[in-house]
């Protein structure tokens, strides 16, 4: 869970940082690093997050600082005592999973088939193998 493939569609660097874009079926995202993996422009990857490090935002209007924001309905949603565990689709076919606090997800009264919006920072977007 929590991997995307993706292709490589742009790479910007400035002394020792990298802020490369990927094109995910259509979605752009956007992942800052110092170190670039041998990639370039075309090169395939597979991405990912920790769940903990993807938040949800329901009934999103606005702008934000994130780079990554990604549409998505909520296909599971286990509540504990402390933490919320969601298990998000993208597209129909990929799921990605979150974390959150328990009372973060009862005061945006999550539900199973929300609509939902997956924020991940450009710095918590990581390539974790290229194909």
């Amino acid at each position: 869970m929590n991997e995307l493939k993706a292709i490589v569609s742009n790479i910007q660097s400035a002394d020792s940082l990298n802020i490369i874009q990927f094109d995910y079926a259509g979605i752009i995202l956007t992942m800052m690093g110092l170190e670039l993996p041998n990639i370039k422009i075309g090169s395939k990857v597979i991405l990912s997050a920790k769940p903990t490090h993807i938040a949800i935002a329901k009934d999103f209007n606005g702008n934000i600082s994130l780079s990554n924001i990604i549409k998505a309905k909520i296909k599971e949603l286990n509540n504990g005592k402390l933490l919320s565990s969601i298990v998000l689709k993208i597209k129909e076919q990929i799921t990605m999973q979150s974390i959150v606090t328990y009372n973060s997800s009862k005061r945006m009264n999550l539900k199973v088939a929300d609509d939902v919006v997956m924020l991940i920072q450009a710095s918590d977007l990581f390539i974790k193998e290229v194909l």
